[in-house]
């Protein structure tokens, strides 16, 4: 497989943090573009809006500032040094921006941990984490789902 471009979606876990470093590899010495995407969940930004009584503008706003922060403490610690990575934040429904994302930038896979941050419980065991799963069912191009184990650091 001739891979031109990977995305890799994070949520800035462990787990997404191995995916990173497993699309890396698929990369090494080709030429392959990775793109590392973070999605600030509407869900969250609704809620902060009500509890906060800001407007929705000015949540968005320092969510992004905060995500690009932890999107370059997480390439440090997860990406080796000279290797190029594009990031890239968006603001939806997380499983529906990465497909929207992937299908516009046209990638050739997608990369994307098993489990969020909060780790894995029982039902994860048997199944992925939903926004893997809803990624997996909603593109035509390959995912790769990376069960992490969150020690590799």
């Amino acid at each position: 497989m001739n891979l031109q471009s990977i995305l890799v979606a994070t949520d800035f876990s462990d787990c997404s943090g191995v995916a990173l470093q497993t699309a890396i590899a698929l990369a090494h010495g080709s030429g392959t573009k990775i793109i590392l995407l973070h999605v600030i969940n509407t869900k969250r930004v609704n809620t902060l809006c009500e509890y906060l009584g800001e407007e929705e503008d000015r949540i968005v706003t320092g969510l992004r500032e905060r995500a690009q922060e932890q999107m370059a403490k997480f390439l440090k610690r997860w990406a080796p040094k000279g290797v190029e990575v594009d990031t890239m934040v968006a603001v939806g429904a997380p499983f529906q921006e990465i497909a929207v994302i992937a299908r516009e930038l046209a990638v050739d896979l997608i990369a994307i941990g098993g489990y969020g941050p909060a780790g894995r419980g029982p039902i994860e065991e048997v199944f992925f984490g939903s926004t893997a799963e809803k990624v997996v069912r909603l593109l035509p191009c390959p995912v790769l789902c990376v069960p992490g184990d969150g020690k590799t650091a």
